[in-house]
């Protein structure tokens, strides 16, 4: 596990290429904010975090696959990953910060089709420009 990055995954670059592409402007892995969100838009007040479907166990999505063997262990770990996602979502509503999650699947999805990509950039700069909450896409 030890050779699983936290940061400039694949899923990651290519959605802030997208973003930064249609003007949005970001920071990076801001520390301050709580959960360490992937891009940080202060002008917006946003932070969008890229979950990988395995790890933060997107619903019903294939990617979401529980490993075969140490099953124990992966259940704890999942388990812990998403009581720490749900604790980052109260922390982040309490201090008034609109969240943003977006799905490695939704982003493989985007990549195969230029179509389903605009439709999801244009729902997450409807997001980014309205005063929504939480928004996953």
């Amino acid at each position: 596990m030890s050779h699983i990055r936290g940061m400039d995954t694949h899923p990651e670059v290519v959605f802030r290429k997208w973003l930064f592409a249609d003007g949005f402007r970001y920071s990076l892995g801001n520390k301050i904010i709580p959960g360490h969100p992937d891009l940080w838009m202060s002008k917006y007040n946003v932070a969008i975090f890229i979950h990988g479907c395995f790890w933060h166990r997107h619903n019903e999505c294939k990617y979401a696959y529980t490993p075969k063997t140490r099953v124990d262990f992966w259940n704890d770990k999942f388990k812990k990953n998403v009581s720490r996602d749900k604790n980052v979502r109260m922390e982040l509503k309490n201090r008034g910060i609109r969240m943003l999650v977006v799905w490695e699947c939704t982003i493989k999805k985007m990549e195969r089709s230029a179509e389903y990509r605009e439709g999801v950039l244009y729902e997450t700069e409807r997001f980014i420009k309205d005063t929504l909450e939480y928004k996953e896409v």
